[in-house]
């Protein structure tokens, strides 16, 4: 060990080993008993390897709001590691480092979490033991973690509920609720890299931690420096419930609710409307495939895709945004004939959308145009029905984040509801479903989550605010309150509804997004990102945001700046009069009527740029054809031209 240490000494003076790396090496080592942590940082240091011992160990893996997220498996695997051969080429072991997703990080993380739950549970005054629920998508290690997690929760006092195999993260959102659980964890970096997990915390309202409890996880987990601990006496320990059909059998029967026109749904089932689904070697098949036989759709699936993989072998990333993702499903489609794909990640949260254009050729639609094709079909489809009228409209909301587009906004504003934004994050739209709930009268809330789906909107259209549907750019949407998180499975269940309205109508799903663009206004948004990897990378994004916070541009492709928000330090209020939490973003808006946000990645190693344009009819009007043909070319056009821009700018910002 003296001669370890003495190695890591002369690595720092020579430049090669940050001081923070050898810190948390040492930290590790003292406070772990496991040999592999020992065998796996002496072979990096007899091979030299700075840079990677830099990236596993330059700081903490620090638990945040979103949890844990972070590397499982190291770009180079040690032998130790390695271990005994595996399903899947999978090492045996995680990645050691505190800067990585492992059992040492995982345990820290539980015990921290179950002494808050523990603490608020005794000051609630609730009888017996709290409860946590625990879901895992197919990823490296996402079982291990998720038996770690119930062992270490067990033994130190909480009641556990883990599924019977994997499932994804809104069921565990649901799961939470129908269970009155104190807590919910799910296993999952949902479309990051194959080598990526994390860990991701929800509390007993279903939805992502917010504060004040977010704050309070965070100081306890990150109090925490060993991943030992004294397991209570067995009397005192919880107990482990595994969760099978019945609890899917609950779900999908909340899901069926969000079908609003069964009749119609039938009649395109009938009339031909075929589909492609591909869960791309995820979760999403569990509960999306048995929705769409009840439901009557005629579909299929992508066989390679079908098995559950943590390598995700098939495509580049496992991110339904992504065309590349899509491209086997599209090819079966092809020779199908079939009308729509829809795609979601390994933990079915998010869902990515093909669909026929003019010409017959499949087309990947974006998150904005995907929400708001969702939005325009629930809010037309719900006033037509007589549910949404003009005396209770002002009840209905749509919730979006800043950085979706604002055709949500036109849509809502037409038809009298409110449409309010939040920061980036689901959790902020969980929070907001919350708030509904809470303004309900106190002698139906006890009760809320056992009442029918018509039941609970007649209740929120009577006493407090109606949630029709919302979402965020990112591919995440919902369209009910019974998930707190964004719902790959209902979103693909409402979207096959919206493609059976377009086809009973005769049109394809663009030829309907550009009726809607034709009476609301033609918007367009393009993100881009760039990726900055390990401690100079995260360097690099911290510089760039500084950066742009004190240097804010002045001009921008040619156009004055003529207001810069920064969410960071300005105080902002939302629809509601609610106080916007802060949040490194900013926002630029240009005097054409361009707009740019900028803002770090929360979940990985990122910083986002969010443009947008948008070009609307006169009042009273609507564009005609040719009109909107001519505005999507320059609308489109002037956002390249500013992502050009932008580019150009970060290289001289970071060459400064």
């Amino acid at each position: 060990m003296s001669d370890l240490n003495s190695r890591l000494q002369q690595a720092v003076s020579a430049g090669q080993l940050l001081e923070s790396s050898a810190r948390n090496i040492g930290l590790m080592l003292a406070q772990s008993s496991s040999p592999v942590i020992a065998e796996s940082i002496g072979e990096l240091v007899e091979q030299g390897a700075w840079d990677e011992l830099n990236d596993r160990f330059y700081k903490a893996l620090a638990f945040g709001t979103g949890g844990l997220r972070g590397r499982t498996i190291g770009k180079i695997v040690t032998a130790a590691e390695r271990g005994a051969p595996q399903p899947l080429d999978r090492p045996e072991r995680p990645c050691v480092g505190t800067n990585a997703m492992n059992f040492y990080n995982i345990s820290r993380a539980t015990q921290g979490l179950v002494a808050y739950v523990k603490e608020w549970f005794a000051q609630s005054g609730q009888p017996g033991r709290p409860k946590i629920v625990v879901a895992h998508d197919t990823r490296h290690f996402s079982r291990d973690f998720t038996e770690l997690t119930a062992r270490v929760a067990t033994e130190n006092g909480c009641d556990v509920c883990i599924f019977e195999g994997a499932r994804s993260t809104p069921q565990l959102s649901f799961t939470v609720r129908l269970e009155n659980a104190q807590a919910g964890i799910v296993i999952t970096a949902s479309h990051n890299p194959p080598h990526d997990n994390g860990y991701k915390v929800y509390f007993a309202d279903g939805a992502q931690v917010v504060e004040p409890h977010a704050g309070g996880i965070i100081a306890k987990v990150n109090a925490i420096e060993s991943d030992g601990y004294t397991p209570l006496p067995t009397a005192e320990q919880g107990t482990v419930t595994v969760l099978g059909a019945a609890h899917d059998d609950a779900y999908m029967a909340r899901l069926e609710t969000l079908i609003l026109d069964r009749p119609m749904v039938a009649a395109a089932a009938q009339s031909g409307l075929r589909i492609v689904f591909t869960s791309i070697h995820g979760v999403g098949g569990t509960i999306i495939k048995p929705m769409l036989d009840r439901l009557g759709f005629r579909y299929s699936t992508v066989p390679a895709q079908e098995v559950a993989d943590g390598r995700f072998p098939t495509v580049k990333s496992p991110n339904p945004e992504n065309a590349e993702a899509l491209t086997l499903a599209m090819q079966l489609a092809d020779q199908d004939g079939a009308d729509l794909v829809v795609a979601t990640d390994p933990d079915c949260d998010r869902m990515g959308v093909a669909a026929r254009n003019a010409a017959g050729q499949l087309e990947l639609l974006t998150g904005n145009q995907i929400g708001s094709l969702m939005a325009y079909y629930r809010v037309s489809k719900l006033i037509a029905q007589g549910v949404i009228t003009p005396a209770n409209a002002a009840r209905c909301v749509i919730v979006k984040t800043f950085v979706t587009t604002d055709l949500q906004k036109a849509i809502a504003a037409k038809h009298g509801l409110r449409c309010v934004e939040t920061l980036t994050g689901f959790k902020y739209i969980g929070e907001k479903l919350g708030q509904y709930e809470a303004a309900l009268p106190a002698e139906v809330r006890a009760q809320y989550r056992a009442l029918p789906e018509p039941e609970t909107r007649a209740l929120r259209l009577a006493h407090s605010s109606y949630y029709v549907c919302g979402g965020e750019e990112s591919y995440g949407y919902s369209a009910a309150d019974f998930v707190r998180d964004k719902d790959g499975n209902g979103a693909a269940v409402v979207f096959a509804e919206v493609a059976a309205y377009a086809k009973g109508r005769g049109l394809t799903l663009l030829a309907l997004l550009d009726e809607v663009y034709a009476a609301y206004g033609f918007y367009w948004e393009q993100n881009g990102s760039l990726t900055f990897e390990g401690a100079d990378g995260a360097a690099k994004i911290q510089r760039l945001v500084e950066s742009y916070a004190s240097q804010a541009p002045r001009a921008v492709d040619g156009s004055t700046v003529t207001s810069t928000r920064n969410f960071a330090t300005e105080t902002f209020t939302d629809e509601e009069g609610a106080i916007i939490p802060k949040e490194k973003m900013l926002m630029f808006d240009l005097a054409d009527g361009r707009r740019i946000a900028v803002r770090p990645s929360g979940t990985e190693p990122k910083i986002k740029f969010y443009l947008f344009a948008r070009r609307a009819p006169e009042v009273g009007k609507s564009f005609t054809s040719a009109e909107l043909a001519v505005i999507k070319a320059d609308v489109k056009a002037a956002l390249e031209r500013l992502w050009n821009w932008v580019q150009q700018d970060v290289e001289r910002r970071l060459s400064a």
